[in-house]
């Protein structure tokens, strides 16, 4: 038997614009199909809207909206025994922006009738005063975490 080699993490090289590594990770969730450039233009289009509409850098409610939302607990379904129970475990390292950018994306495409990056500006703006659908989600899981800690020690 062979011992499991670790995957080697691809290097993101930051945005243009902005020269985010961040920046450049949400413009690759927002892609579909490999449009690159459609998901730079929604992104980008969205950071205008954000800092024609609240007169802030549009950086600093991005980062601000990321820090509301990345939650730090979250549950984990383990099958012990015959039953599943839902096991609340630590978010570490890149699994905490992969959720923040999932829900963000999640619940700016559930809202329709208006363009792609007004809905994500929106969204961005209401996470950053800890308000809109992201920050809900947030809630929900550390809630659900919170209420199952009495299973904490199935967690490996």
């Amino acid at each position: 038997m062979r011992g499991k080699s670790k995957t080697q993490k691809r290097v993101i090289k930051p945005d243009p614009k902005f020269n985010s590594i961040v920046v450049a990770k949400f413009i690759n969730y927002v892609m579909e199909d490999g449009n690159k450039s459609t998901a730079q233009a929604v992104v980008y289009n969205c950071f205008d809207y954000i800092s024609e509409k609240s007169k802030q850098d549009p950086l600093d409610v991005f980062d601000h909206a990321l820090k509301n939302i990345t939650p730090s607990m979250e549950v984990k379904s383990r099958r012990i025994g015959g039953a599943n129970y839902q096991v609340p475990i630590a978010v570490h390292g890149d699994r905490k922006n992969t959720l923040v950018f999932r829900w963000i994306l999640a619940a700016a495409r559930s809202k329709k009738g208006r363009p792609m990056h007004v809905r994500l500006a929106e969204e961005i703006m209401a996470a950053a005063e800890n308000q809109g659908d992201a920050v809900k989600k947030k809630e929900d899981v550390q809630r659900m975490a919170e209420a199952n800690r009495a299973f904490a020690h199935f967690a490996r």
